[in-house]
């Protein structure tokens, strides 16, 4: 299945959680870190929202930087994304 997102909306994914710490203790699921740092996998056209010029400034396979609790999760064939706002991210991380 394609995600095609809309408007200024960016679809994205987590990069792998840290399991274990660099002392090499093993992190149970519920003490892991939630994950800031995610993948751009789709993006939207851009246009006009709220009567202003939105460009794009994110790109697919970007790794950004964006706000903790941002978007909203889904689910598509098995595999957890985020849908957030192009405003929602911080930083593009190179």
């Amino acid at each position: 299945m394609n995600i095609k997102p809309l408007f200024d909306k960016v679809v994205v994914t987590e990069n792998n959680k840290e399991e274990t710490t660099k002392t090499g203790f093993i992190l149970p699921s519920a003490s892991q870190e939630n994950q800031q740092t995610v993948t751009v996998v789709a993006v939207g056209p851009g246009g006009i929202i709220d009567g202003k010029e939105v460009t794009m400034q994110v790109t697919v396979g970007d790794v950004v930087l964006c706000a903790q609790y941002a978007g909203t999760q889904f689910k598509v064939d098995g595999k957890e994304f985020t849908i957030i706002k192009q405003s929602d991210i911080l930083a593009i991380v190179e």
